[in-house]
């Protein structure tokens, strides 16, 4: 079967993606560890933790897609790479999260 050629935009974001929901993981764990600096200062921020951590989520999203973009990342990467990157980070960080809160 012939791979499909995806347009830059296409593995640019998906790519940011994929790096964003790792990091959002990793914030997760970190304003639960941290709840008197990381958690406050969320709380502080816009009124809600969760809100700041949206709004921190939507920006590196946004920010890594166009980065990546004008790097030329969306050149090297077929459709299957891309959306087993993308399925193996969205695993990894429900594993990060459970496996923080189990623990």
């Amino acid at each position: 079967m012939k791979e499909i050629r995806l347009g830059k935009y296409t593995v640019s974001f998906g790519l940011a993606l994929a790096v964003t929901s790792l990091l959002s993981a990793l914030l997760v764990v970190a304003k639960e560890s941290n709840e008197a600096t990381v958690l406050a200062w969320m709380k502080a921020a816009t009124g809600h933790h969760w809100v700041t951590h949206g709004v921190i989520d939507v920006v590196l999203f946004l920010v890594l897609g166009f980065v990546f973009a004008q790097a030329g990342w969306g050149a090297r990467m077929g459709g299957t790479a891309l959306a087993t990157s993308i399925g193996i980070s969205v695993l990894l960080s429900s594993l990060i999260i459970a496996g923080f809160f189990i623990y």
